[in-house]
């Protein structure tokens, strides 16, 4: 029997920075609206995408590029509102839906942002209408914000990320294990970092490398 260790699950930190974005096809019109806020037809904007595709990431180089701030939406009601920033971005703003404070919360950080002229970039899961949003006159002001779509992670995209994931876990597996894992795995960048954590543990318990082998078959349990 192969003896085992114990895996420590320490992940290591995301870093959020625009150096630490990868881009492609599919995310590349997000990341120039992200960039260059002077382009938007007014000064807030929605960026929509699934679960993964690198939505949290995006707000994050927003604020960069502006010197702005990034809050969670479902910080909003509890934290005071950062009225005073240079730029603002809600991240998963979809999130304060049937909460009315949170709702109330975001109203009123819409309407000082219009008012001071301060960029606010929101982002969701999906088009602002599908949100379930309750409060009227919020959901009136969203209705008027253009919006940017991000989608789903190519081929490129998926593979980049997890060559970028096995690297921060100094993991360096052949280029056939990416592109197996690439052609079967669960298309989201959520997925992307699950997978290889799995991975990495099943290699570290079994003291193994990284073949396609071991891919494969964490890539089944993990399906299963």
């Amino acid at each position: 029997m192969t003896p085992q260790q114990l895996p420590l699950d320490l992940p290591p930190v995301t870093a959020m920075g625009r150096a630490d974005f990868f881009e492609s096809p599919c995310n590349a019109g997000a990341l120039a609206a992200t960039l260059d806020h002077s382009r938007w037809p007014v000064p807030r904007m929605i960026l929509a995408g699934p679960r993964g595709s690198g939505r949290s990431h995006l707000a994050h180089v927003f604020a960069e590029a502006t010197g702005g701030a990034v809050v969670a939406a479902r910080d909003l009601a509890a934290s005071g509102l950062p009225d005073r920033a240079t730029a603002i971005a809600v991240d998963d703003a979809d999130a304060v839906a049937g909460n009315a404070d949170a709702e109330e919360a975001l109203f009123h950080l819409h309407n000082g942002a219009a008012t001071r002229g301060t960029p606010l970039l929101l982002t969701g899961a999906d088009l602002p209408g599908t949100w379930g949003i309750e409060l009227p006159d919020l959901v009136s002001r969203l209705a008027a914000y253009p919006v940017t779509l991000i989608h789903p992670p190519d081929d490129s995209l998926l593979t980049m990320v997890l060559a970028k994931l096995f690297d921060d876990r100094q993991l360096f597996p052949e280029p056939e294990v990416l592109t197996y894992l690439v052609r079967r795995m669960e298309r989201s960048l959520d997925a992307a970092r699950r997978l290889v954590a799995a991975i990495d543990q099943r290699a570290l318990a079994e003291r193994r490398r990284v073949t396609r082998t071991l891919a494969a078959t964490v890539l089944a349990e993990y399906a299963g």
